[in-house]
């Protein structure tokens, strides 16, 4: 897997294109909005001179000039890889893993999703090539989180799943941990219920936004707390995931609480948009 097709340049796709790009790898990212084209290509050169200054990387410019950024998803017909990591929307991927495999030729090359809860069987049966879909689920930042959750299907062949994993594993350096094709996999199982107590503790009035992140910050030793954590997940796609989950498996631990709903009808998702439930300048 030499050759790389990364769909989306957003937070994700952008830092899977990093890190693929940083392994040597030849990288052309699809992407059709200029605005998160611009921003993306931003977002990874800083990076890159980051990685840089701290010595991770000896030539930025070098590393950057690995990755193509284009406006056709034709560009990746070559690819040997092709990661898909647009919008958390079951729709939108159902129809780019159609369009995916009519337009990537090579009967060898490996589909892959970056979702991080809707089951891969759905996306995997949307194509002529169930046996070579597979879940890679990267998480942010993804040039600095070092886990990967490897999913693959009842039909996934088992060639692809050994190529997929030491893919993963040997050329771009990440942790892998095997999950089933479950909504959520393991982080988000585990994670968004946590996150989901936390809203209910703030929408009940219980404490504020602040001293819940405080506490688990100062009584815990977490690094950030469970509020800015989905600030920067992004709370339409913590609310996404959630759904997800309570589609699935219908606990009550997983459904969205109201006060969620109503900050994403709002355009407060976090960090990409400057406030949610806390406010970033």
């Amino acid at each position: 897997m030499q050759r790389i097709g990364v769909i989306g340049c957003g937070l994700m796709g952008s830092g899977i294109a990093e890190v693929c790009a940083v392994a040597g790898l030849d990288v052309v990212v699809v992407e059709t909005s200029p605005a998160v084209v611009a921003a993306g290509r931003d977002r990874i050169a800083r990076s890159l001179e980051k990685a840089r200054s701290k010595g991770r990387i000896k030539d930025a410019e070098a590393v950057l000039g690995r990755i193509r950024i284009v406006d056709a998803v034709e560009a990746v017909a070559d690819r040997d890889l092709v990661i898909e990591a647009i919008v958390e929307d079951e729709r939108a991927k159902v129809h780019l893993f159609k369009t995916l495999d009519t337009v990537v030729t090579s009967p060898h090359a490996v589909l892959a999703t970056n979702t991080s809860s809707l089951p891969v069987m759905k996306l995997a049966t949307a194509t002529s090539r169930p046996s070579h879909v597979v879940g890679l689920h990267f998480f942010n930042p993804v040039p600095v989180l070092s886990l990967v959750e490897f999913v693959p299907t009842l039909l996934t062949a088992d060639q692809v799943r050994h190529r997929t994993r030491d893919f993963a594993r040997h050329t771009l350096g990440k942790h892998v941990i095997d999950s089933q094709d479950r909504a959520g996999f393991v982080v988000n199982a585990l994670l968004i219920p946590f996150i989901l107590s936390a809203v209910r503790m703030v929408e009940s009035g219980f404490a504020s936004a602040e001293d819940v992140d405080e506490a688990l910050v100062r009584g815990c030793a977490h690094p950030q707390g469970p509020l800015a954590l989905a600030d920067l997940i992004g709370l339409d796609t913590t609310a996404a995931v959630a759904r997800s989950l309570y589609e699935e498996f219908k606990e009550p631990l997983y459904a969205p609480p109201p006060l969620l709903a109503r900050m994403v009808d709002a355009g407060l998702l976090g960090r990409k948009t400057g406030r949610g439930f806390h406010t970033y300048a």
